[in-house]
C-alpha cells in the first residue's frame, strides 16, 4: 500500500462544506484526521462516518478560534492528544452581512475575527507546533478572491481576507526555511451552505468537491497560491487592472 503523504491532518472549521470534502479526500488517501470546530455533535457524526467508510482514525476537537481561550485550549489539546499532526488546514470563515455590519459593530467584529484575527492567531500557535515536528509538514489557509480588491458588497469580509492573504505570504516566507510549505487558497464562487442565498453564475462556480480536490493537489505539489476555480486568477487580474477612478463608480 502506498504510504500516505501526511500522517494526520487537523482541519479547522471542519463543518464547512469545503472542509468536509477535503476531509473525505484525505480519508480516501488513508490520512488520519482531526476535525476541529465549535459543533462537536456535528463533527463526531462526520468523524464516525469517515472511520466507517475509509478505515482511518478520525477524531474531533473543540476549537473556537475567535477567542484567546479557545485558541489556547485547542493548541494544548493538539500538543497533548494529537502529537503526530503534520498538516494543518484552516477553512474557518464567516461571510457575514455587509449592510448589517455597516451599522452593527458586533457583526463587523465577527467578520474580522472569523476571517482574520482568529485564523492568524491560531496559525501562529500551530506554526510553532509544526516546527517541532519532523517529516513532511504543511499549512493550508483558505482566503478568498474577495481579498484581491475591495468591493462595496463585501468590503469588510474582503479586507479581512486581504489581511489573511498577506499574513499567509509572510508565514510562507518564514516557514520556508523550516521546510514547511504554506498554501494560500483563493476560492471564487463556491456552491456551499454559506453562499446558498446568493445567485451564483454556474460557469464560474465550483462545487465544494472541486475546490477540495484542487486544494489537495496543490498541497501535494507544494504550491504557494492557487485560485479555484482556476479561471478566477484571470478574472481577478482583469478586475485589478480597472482604474480606481472607474472602479469606484461600479456597483460591485
Amino acid at each position: 500500500m502506498k504510504k500516505p503523504a501526511f500522517t494526520k491532518a487537523l482541519i479547522v472549521g471542519a463543518s464547512s462544506d469545503m472542509a468536509r470534502s477535503f476531509a473525505q479526500i484525505l480519508a480516501k488517501n488513508k490520512i488520519d484526521v482531526v476535525l476541529a470546530g465549535r459543533n462537536l455533535n456535528e463533527l463526531e457524526a462526520d468523524a464516525a462516518n469517515l472511520q466507517i467508510r475509509y478505515g482511518i482514525d478520525a477524531k474531533t476537537m473543540l476549537l473556537d478560534i475567535t477567542n484567546d481561550k479557545g485558541r489556547t485550549d485547542g493548541v494544548k489539546a493538539l500538543q497533548a492528544k494529537h502529537k503526530d499532526v503534520s498538516l494543518v488546514a484552516v477553512f474557518a470563515g464567516y461571510l457575514g452581512d455587509q449592510k448589517k455590519a455597516q451599522t452593527d459593530t458586533a457583526e463587523s467584529v465577527k467578520i474580522i475575527e472569523s476571517n482574520y484575527t482568529g485564523a492568524v492567531l491560531f496559525l501562529e500557535l500551530a506554526a510553532s507546533y509544526l516546527t517541532k515536528q519532523t517529516g513532511r509538514r504543511a499549512i493550508v489557509g483558505v482566503s478568498s478572491v474577495a481579498g484581491d480588491r475591495g468591493r462595496q458588497s463585501n468590503y469588510l469580509y474582503g479586507s479581512a481576507k486581504a489581511g489573511f492573504t498577506a499574513y499567509l505570504s509572510g508565514l510562507r516566507n518564514r516557514l520556508h526555511h523550516e521546510g514547511i510549505p504554506v498554501l494560500t487558497v483563493k476560492p471564487g464562487f463556491v456552491k456551499t451552505a454559506m453562499t446558498k442565498d446568493l445567485d451564483l453564475p454556474p460557469v464560474i462556480t465550483a462545487t465544494a468537491d472541486q475546490a477540495a480536490a484542487d486544494i489537495y493537489k496543490a498541497v501535494l505539489k507544494k504550491k504557494n497560491v492557487i485560485y479555484t476555480l482556476w479561471m478566477w486568477r484571470y478574472i481577478m487580474m482583469i478586475i485589478g487592472c480597472i482604474p480606481e477612478a472607474v472602479f469606484k463608480k461600479l456597483k460591485l
